[in-house]
This record gives C-alpha cells, structure tokens and sequence, in this order.
C-alpha cells in the first residue's frame, strides 16, 4: 500500500544517485571530496524530511527497510505499515548513519542492536519523544522510529472511548483502596493511555494519595505522580525497585507490565497488603491472563483474593468521515478513500474493550484450577460482553467496518 507517493511529494534524489551538476558536465572535472560533502547535505536534509512527513501524517512508526536493491521507507499509520519511499542503494548506510547520529549511537559498530532517542527541541506537532532502534540484517541496517504523541483528548478517563458499563466499573475499581487490575492486550493497542488515564483520575477523585510508577520506560508523564525509570538490564529491575517502594508504603502503584514469576508474585502480595496496583500483561482474553498468572506459580487463592478486575482492550481503526459510504442493501458503512486518509478509507482508531470483575463463581472456579474453556462457558453464562460485541456498537454506528472488527478480533473472514 503507497501512502504517499503523491505527485509533487516525491523527494528528488538525482544529487544522492551521483548525478551533479559536475559529474554531468564532464566527468573528472567533478571533485570527490566536493560530492562526498554534498551527499551528505542532502542525506541530512532527505532524513530530516521524512522525519518531519512522518509527524505530520500521524505516523506511529516510521521503519528504515533495507533490501538487496534499496532502501524502503514505510509509515505506520493507525496500526498499519504503508510504503512511503523508496530511496537507493547507494545511500542506505548514510540514511542509517544519519539516523544513528540523531539519536546518539555508534556510528561505526554495524553489527550489534542499538537504541537512542532522537532529541527533540520543540515539542511540535504533540511529539513527545522520538525513539531509534537499529539491528544488522543480512542487506543492511534496519532502522525503526517511533513516535510518541501527547493527545489533549485523550488524557481523561471519560476521553478514551469506553462503552458505559466498562467505565463504570473501571470507576468502581479504581475507587478500591487494594487489589490489583490488569489490562491486557497486543503492544500498540493503548494500555499506557489507559493506565496514565486512570492515574489522572485517582488523583483528581481521591486526593492525598501516594501513588508511584515503575516503568520500562516511561511513556506518558503524569503530573502529581512519583514516576521512575527501570533499567531491566542493571540494578534497577521491576523486582529490585518494587520491592524497595513497598517499604515507603505508596497507595497506589502501577507497574509497567508483569514480565515475569517474580515480578508477578511481588505484585500479588501487594494487591493482598493494602495496596491498589495497576499493571499490563500480554493475554488474548482476561480469563487467558488469570491463567497466565497461575502458570507463573501464583497459588489459585493469591489470585482469587488479589485480583480485583482484568481490563482487554483492543484498537479498530475508524471509517474517514470524509469519504465513508454507505451500502444500500446492508446500510452499513465501507471505505471509499480520499486525499484526506491517503486513499485507505480510515482515518484514526477507536478503542473496544471488555472487563471482568471477579466475583463469587468465578473464584471457585479458579479455586478449582479449571481450564481456559472452563472459564470462557462461566464469562458467556453470565451473559458477559465481550470485545467482540463491544465493538459491533462501532460497526451498527457507522465508526468502523465488520471487516476491520473481525481482523482485530482475529475473527476469520468470509474469503
């Protein structure tokens, strides 16, 4: 899918290609040193370019894709990796090169992983912070930036998009002085939003509370919250910093995610002392990561008596507003695409979601080491609302399509 190769868009690389003025006019009039000192300016400049594109299109990524013939550059736009550019051969290492020197890496080691950020010395557009990965590959460096935008709409509670009855008992939740809420789901899919959102709302509806975070690493500032960095390969590590905050006794704590047993039994034992803890943990489903946490050795009575609520939340991506249609014989919406949300019919991402609260049946059966389907029969016996339903509001609405829901849901499609 080309985003954005746009008549008048494309970027001119005859000078990256060794095409000046010079080398045309006659070969070794041209001095080296002189195109050497010009390739380099413009590389800058064509860096700088698709740097500046990227924010200003709202990309969440931008990817640096070596292959054995050039260079692809691709945006990630709401969830979903598009090509861009595509730039020469010749000038992939000194598009890489650049980058490095942006966010502050070894130039000259070419065969190791590495990871900066690119400073940014105005906080334009709403990006927060630019980060740089780089890793060897078999046809070159591969670069990935990701950009992190500050959404005014999207800092309260209430902003995020929740269906009445999950904020509601997001609410609820929150207002518990212990216990412990997870929130599960895919990387990208907006638990950090979510997390710095309810902190945000503890703060403004229950004043005077201690509330600290440990994260890897911080993504979204939240003033009036204590925030510190973990370095999960030095000293600092999830188990080392949280057992140390248990002793200044905080009331609220958020852990950036639950990697791993011991983190996960640290965390366990704060939810049952008097603490109310947030955290993320990679699950398909909540009743997938109340087994998870079984699986990790916490005894079924930890988690039935810790375990307050399990928060899976997934993005869609919202129908273009400007050139959605309707279809006459369904009435329901489809794509078209425009100039507005490059031609791909979508325009931003909404969020589905689902949350379970544990309550008396489901803690027997947990209690009773019962299996994934176990669980899932006793959520649909209970008439719970899953993501799936959750979404299907967005498709009635007209905010986004039966297709997109299916894929995000992992549903099979009709093809």
């Amino acid at each position: 899918m080309d985003l954005l190769l746009k008549s008048g868009e494309k970027m001119n690389f005859s000078i990256l290609n060794g095409n000046s003025k010079e080398e045309e006019k006659g070969g070794q009039n041209g001095d080296p040193k002189r195109h050497e000192g010009c390739l380099g300016t413009h590389v800058v400049s064509l860096v700088d370019e698709l740097l500046k594109k990227g924010v200003n299109s709202g990309a969440s990524d931008i990817h640096f894709e070596p292959t054995p013939s050039e260079l692809i550059v691709k945006f990630r736009l709401d969830g979903v990796l598009g090509t861009v550019e595509k730039l020469p051969k010749a000038i992939s290492d000194n598009v890489i090169a650049r980058l490095k020197v942006l966010g502050r890496l070894l130039t000259y080691r070419n065969d190791i992983p590495q990871e900066g950020r690119i400073e940014i010395h105005k906080a334009e557009d709403g990006v927060l912070e630019q980060r740089l990965a780089v890793f060897p590959t078999i046809n070159g460096q591969r670069a990935v930036v990701r950009l992190f935008y500050q959404n005014k709409n999207l800092m309260e509670l209430q902003q995020l998009g929740f269906s009445k009855n999950v904020y509601e008992s997001l609410k609820k939740t929150a207002a518990k002085n212990q216990g412990l809420l997870l929130l599960t789901g895919p990387a990208g899919s907006g638990k950090s939003t979510t997390l710095a959102a309810l902190l945000r709302y503890i703060l403004k509806n229950f004043p005077g509370k201690s509330i600290v975070t440990l994260e890897d690493p911080v993504e979204i500032r939240v003033d009036g919250v204590t925030q510190v960095q973990i370095t999960p390969h030095g000293q600092m590590t999830f188990p080392t910093a949280l057992r140390s905050l248990l002793r200044q006794d905080p009331q609220v704590l958020m852990i950036g995610e639950i990697r791993d047993a011991e983190t996960a039994a640290i965390a366990v034992e704060a939810g049952l002392t008097g603490h109310f803890l947030a955290s993320t943990m990679h699950s398909a489903t909540p009743a997938g990561a109340l087994l998870r946490l079984l699986e990790m050795g916490i005894e079924p009575y930890q988690v039935t008596s810790s375990v307050s609520a399990i928060l899976n939340q997934r993005l869609v991506r919202k129908l273009c507003s400007k050139c959605k249609k309707q279809n006459d014989k369904t009435s329901q919406f489809e794509t078209a695409g425009c100039e507005d949300c490059f031609n791909t019919g979508f325009k931003g991402r909404v969020l589905i979601s689902e949350i379970v609260e544990l309550d008396g049946q489901l803690r027997k059966a947990i209690l009773a080491k019962s299996d994934l389907e176990q669980l899932e029969d006793i959520l649909t016996s209970k008439g719970h609302t899953n993501m799936q339903a959750d979404g299907q509001r967005l498709v009635n609405n007209g905010i986004t399509t039966q297709d997109e829901l299916n894929k995000v849901c992992g549903i099979p499609g009709d093809n």
